[in-house]
């Protein structure tokens, strides 16, 4: 059996493919249905995530960096790709040659994009980001049929899609400005029919909007974080309920585990970790552990969480260290040296959410499990 190293982080295989076929079920069969694997995989791990997700009925993956879509293509992996971030003048050959999607919304890289098709004898498949109200990445309503005239000069240059990306799905209630973009999304694709454009894959729809808005659907679903078992926010689950929508049952896919590394006494009155934030009111029992914000444990959360031990929450006290926490074992009987450590996730009835240290540094569950650093092992269970 593999040794466990001092912290790690565990990916729940049937967690992962039940939320899938959660969005499947939601968005039918024909239409395309693409796992975002950008950011590592929202800190789940980009090429364990990816290769689950193809298995259990997803058609493309999307990753926001050429770096990204160039590992999953040395590993083998053979599906459509997205790249849905910037792609620069340089990293334009290497995007074509391993067959990677494009997001166009710049004039300037289709001279350079046609010439390089010609010389490796390939076509380019290209994605137009329209600007809907986002006001990133975009090109605005009245240039797309100039940007795709300019396209259309090349042969080897194919449309293949149009996309656009909602601002204020998740964090309301009230999706009044939704419906704005969506109608600005609408008009742009009203242009291009009226002009003869055919994209086949239209595509603006998120996790928020796949499980409020099945009118946002067109002919492909990106799903994000709601495929690794979170909500998109609290406000996109109340709407969800208030709208009687179709009920979706997300499985949390991640936990973030790590071993005692020290138990030790201190007396009342001693100072824990750096700065002396804390002082023990009390004979203390501390445990350590090798886990701090090198690794992507928020500082903010010092004196402020929790971990759960034998399925008994033990508070943190002091500061995080860069590569050290250290946590209150008092009350916690029979604890000894590498006992399991669970930072995020279940341990018993009791359960430590990526929600719940968010909400205590005041960010989104996206931050707190993006924020884990790659070189902690991804292990699939």
């Amino acid at each position: 059996m593999k040794k466990k190293p001092l912290q790690w982080v565990e990916i729940n295989r049937s967690a992962l493919v039940h939320n899938i076929h959660q969005f499947r079920e939601l968005i039918g069969k024909k239409r395309r249905l693409l796992a975002m694997v950008k950011a590592n995989a929202y800190g789940h791990g980009i090429l364990e995530v990816s290769k689950i997700a193809l298995r259990a009925g997803t058609d493309w993956l999307g990753v926001n960096s050429l770096e990204e879509g160039i590992i999953l293509r040395k590993k083998g992996f053979e599906c459509p790709i997205l790249i849905v971030g910037y792609i620069p003048l340089d990293g334009l050959k290497e995007a074509v040659i391993h067959d990677l999607r494009l997001i166009v919304y710049n004039f300037e890289p289709v001279d350079r994009l046609a010439r390089i098709c010609r010389l490796l004898q390939k076509k380019a498949l290209l994605h137009l980001k329209v600007e809907t109200g986002t006001y990133r990445q975009g090109i605005r309503e009245e240039d797309v049929l100039t940007l795709i005239r300019k396209v259309q000069e090349f042969p080897e240059l194919v449309i293949e899609g149009v996309s656009s990306h909602f601002a204020n799905i998740e964090d309301t209630t009230d999706h009044t400005y939704a419906e704005f973009q969506l109608e600005s999304f609408q008009r742009v694709l009203q242009i291009l029919k009226d002009n003869n454009v055919e994209v086949p894959i239209k595509h603006i729809s998120c996790t928020a909007s796949a499980i409020l808005f099945p009118k946002t659907y067109f002919d492909m679903v990106r799903t994000g974080i709601g495929m690794y078992g979170l909500w998109p926010s609290k406000e996109t689950y109340l709407s969800c309920l208030s709208q009687k929508r179709k009920p979706v049952f997300l499985k949390p896919v991640l936990s973030w585990k790590a071993k005692i590394a020290q138990i030790k006494k201190v007396p009342r009155g001693a100072f824990i970790g750096y700065g002396c934030t804390y002082r023990t009111t009390r004979e203390t029992l501390l445990a350590v552990l090798s886990v701090g914000y090198y690794d992507g444990y928020d500082r903010s959360l010092s004196n402020l969480s929790y971990v759960l031990i034998r399925g008994i929450r033990a508070p943190l006290r002091g500061r995080v260290a860069m590569n050290f926490i250290m946590v209150d074992i008092t009350d916690i009987p029979g604890v000894k040296l590498e006992d399991e450590v669970v930072l995020i996730g279940e341990d018993g009835e009791d359960v430590i959410s990526a929600d719940e240290l968010a909400s205590l540094v005041g960010t989104i569950n996206y931050e707190i499990v993006t924020s884990i650093n790659p070189h902690v092992a991804r292990i699939i269970v």
